[in-house]
């Protein structure tokens, strides 16, 4: 049941990461599970930072999985536009 209730959060934290970063992302419900997913180990990481006292994994809230998200989708797209607009893309045909 643990893993049902990661993945609700997940997809719920990526969706909210989605809608509150502007601009288009060609992504299907599956990318937006599995950017929800990073987002809370991102947020769960940033948790463990404020803690005092020995760092160990715990789950992050769904505040912090969302703030991890929102990380997670902006790094995504800096990869994907150096990718696609590199200086070795070429027009062809005119």
């Amino acid at each position: 049941m643990n893993i049902i209730w990661w993945l609700i959060v997940g997809l719920l934290a990526g969706a909210i990461a989605r809608l509150l970063v502007p601009g288009r992302d060609p992504m299907g419900v599956l990318g937006t599970l599995v950017l929800g997913l990073v987002g809370s180990l991102i947020g769960g990481f940033l948790g463990t930072l404020f803690e005092s006292g020995n760092p160990s994994f715990s789950p992050a809230g769904l505040l912090g999985s969302i703030v991890g998200a929102i990380i997670a989708l902006l790094i995504y797209r800096a990869a994907v536009s150096r990718r696609s607009f590199g200086g070795r893309s070429v027009r062809r045909g005119l």
